[in-house]
């Protein structure tokens, strides 16, 4: 019998990754293991950078999160040179990051992560995928889709000047405001952006509530973790993309902290393992205790579940009536079912397209003033903000003239590695049994790490210490005329 199963590449996630299945005698589990082969190293080349660049440069960690990093790396520059933007520039960069996560979350509800529900866990992998979601749905919906995402992203370029990598967000304030003529375009997609959302929750409660193997699925104990939950939430405790203070609640649901992102040292502590270069981050004061849940390990969760499940509610109406039903129907919170974060972030999807209107609407959002300029010395700056797959801080350290000395990001990824190679295994263990395994198992097991939408892309760093590096420089004969190395 073969001891070890390798599912490689994992597939529908940003980054890339590997999952590698040790075997017992019998054919049960005995360890899995989700590798990130992945080296990025980005804490150590901007070193030296001017702390203005940031913002232009971190964005290019990833192709799908680069307007979560361009706007922590803004509000590190607003940090690093105490600066408060005036109210119009704050509120057009929530209006903004709350476009982004409207469309980045549909982007894994319809393609990344429904194929596994809408096409079906165990259907064949040819058909799991966004193609055999439009099949499934229908042409019309599909085109909904496709052209929801493309006009969010439109007006995301119009403001940032691009989607992907954008140049808009400065040190107190943004380069560019609203016109009160293109506000009325925002509002009519807001508009639409609403509907989507809520036509999406309906689509979710058609294919996956009403479904009873789906239900049981989502709620069994192969896809349950009780850890504490760590999310961004306002001044009433309510879930916030953009800003606020950070909560923990323990896996009681208890509050275990409030905090300002400038003491999160106080509070988040990273361990290192040798065999992926992911780090992964845990809760200081409970301590790392390895790869286990309950109260006295240190092991936390981010990302759309725990948003909701460390805030006491949504800001906005419509979700804050989705988020009453999802507790109420699932009995109890917080909710422990790690594939219950596909109905948290439909959720989400309504507070950010609700967020986008109300913001839209806001006669303030097309004032002149989106600049305050600073005149201190630099030093520190730490930013904060909820990427979607959960919070992500930017940290970096300056000379007096503001270039680069140290920089330490802690990718929303990150936050959730432990748990989400814990999901691997438990749902590894959970269903190979005997050595009877096939590909609707094992994407089954891929479902396990899907649910939290990693972004390996982001989530890799470099190690602790120097990468060894050794450079040859020879003559045009091929000779070694000098060496220079870092070690």
């Amino acid at each position: 019998m073969e001891h070890r199963i390798t599912i490689d590449p994992i597939t529908r996630l940003e980054g890339h990754g590997k999952i590698e299945i040790f075997l017992d005698e019998n054919g049960n589990v005995e360890k899995a293991y989700f590798v990130v082969p992945e080296l990025r190293g980005f804490e150590i080349f901007v070193k030296g950078k001017p702390a203005e660049d940031m913002p232009i440069i971190t964005p290019r960690i990833c192709g799908v999160c680069p307007t979560a990093h361009h706007m922590a790396s803004t509000k590190a520059l607003d940090d690093l040179y105490k600066v408060e933007p005036p109210s119009p520039a704050k509120k057009l960069r929530e209006m903004l990051y709350n476009m982004f996560m409207l469309e980045d979350h549909a982007l894994h509800v319809y393609i990344l992560g429904g194929p596994d529900f809408i096409v079906g866990p165990k259907a064949k992998k040819e058909e799991r995928n966004v193609l055999g979601v439009i099949q499934k749905v229908g042409l019309e919906i599909g085109k909904k889709v496709i052209s929801m995402r493309r006009e969010i992203r439109e007006l995301m370029t119009l403001l940032a000047g691009k989607v992907i990598h954008p140049a808009w967000g400065v040190p107190g304030g943004v380069t560019r405001g609203l016109k009160e003529e293109e506000r009325k375009n925002f509002v009519k997609v807001a508009e639409k952006g609403v509907e989507f959302a809520l036509f999406t929750l309906k689509v979710f409660k058609d294919i996956v509530l009403s479904n009873k193997e789906y239900v049981e699925l989502i709620t069994s104990d192969t896809y349950t973790h009780r850890t504490y939950y760590m999310g961004l939430v306002d001044n009433n405790k309510k879930v916030n993309f953009y800003d606020g203070k950070i909560r923990v609640v323990d896996p009681e649901g208890k509050e275990f902290a409030l905090f300002d992102v400038r003491d999160y040292k106080d509070y988040i502590a990273e361990h290192v393992e040798n065999w992926t270069y992911i780090k992964f981050p845990f809760l200081k004061k409970v301590g790392w205790k390895g790869f286990i849940d309950g109260k006295d390990s240190g092991v936390y969760s981010v990302a759309p579940l725990a948003r909701l499940n460390a805030s006491e509610g949504m800001a906005t109406p419509k979700a804050q009536e989705a988020y009453e039903e999802f507790y109420k129907t699932l009995g109890v919170k917080p909710v422990h079912h790690t594939l219950a974060n596909h109905w948290a972030r439909v959720i989400e999807m309504i507070y950010a397209a609700e967020r986008f209107l109300e913001l839209a609407k806001d006669p303030e959002i097309t004032s002149d003033n989106i600049r305050n300029i600073s005149k201190e010395i630099p030093s520190v700056g730490i930013g904060v903000v909820e990427a979607p797959r959960g919070i992500l801080i930017h940290h970096y350290e300056t000379d007096e003239k503001g270039f680069i000395t140290k920089a330490n990001l802690i990718v929303a990824t990150q936050n959730n590695a432990a748990r989400i190679a814990m999901s691997v295994e438990k749902a590894a263990k959970g269903l190979i049994k005997n050595g009877k395994y096939d590909e609707g198992i094992l994407n089954m097991i891929e479902m396990a790490f899907r649910a939290y939408d990693p972004c390996h892309a982001c989530g890799t760093h470099s190690l602790p210490g120097n990468i060894p590096l050794l450079i040859n420089i020879r003559d045009k004969k091929g000779n070694i005329i000098d060496k220079i190395k870092n070690f």
